[in-house]
């Protein structure tokens, strides 16, 4: 035997908010456009990218930390509010407007 593990490898990135590795899968990979910060969900964006934890607190971090101007190599601050309304979906704290299951207007 060589010694080798067959387990399978897993690709790891960094959360630009609490710096912790995790999953590239348990990440939301992130990409400037323009000045905006962009949540880019099937990672086919082209450029560079930056990876946070779908959660508001790393997010807060990130932007505290000015940590997605550094990441970009940009300069000066970034637009973030596409991604906050994003995680914010994310994690189910504002409802989908362009999903089925969208509040209708009450019948009069």
């Amino acid at each position: 035997m060589s010694g080798r593990t067959h387990a399978q490898v897993c690709p790891e990135r960094t959360c630009v908010g609490c710096r912790e590795r995790a999953a590239k899968a348990d990440l939301l990979r992130i990409v400037m456009i323009g000045e905006q910060c962009v949540p880019d969900d099937r990672g086919t964006l082209p450029g560079r990218g930056a990876y946070v934890h779908p959660a508001v607190v790393c997010l807060d971090l990130a932007v505290r930390r000015r940590a997605f101007p550094r990441a970009f190599r940009a300069k000066g601050p970034l637009g973030t509010a596409d991604v906050r309304h994003h995680v914010e979906q994310w994690n189910g704290r504002l409802p989908d407007l362009s999903g089925p299951s969208a509040p209708s207007a009450p019948s009069v």
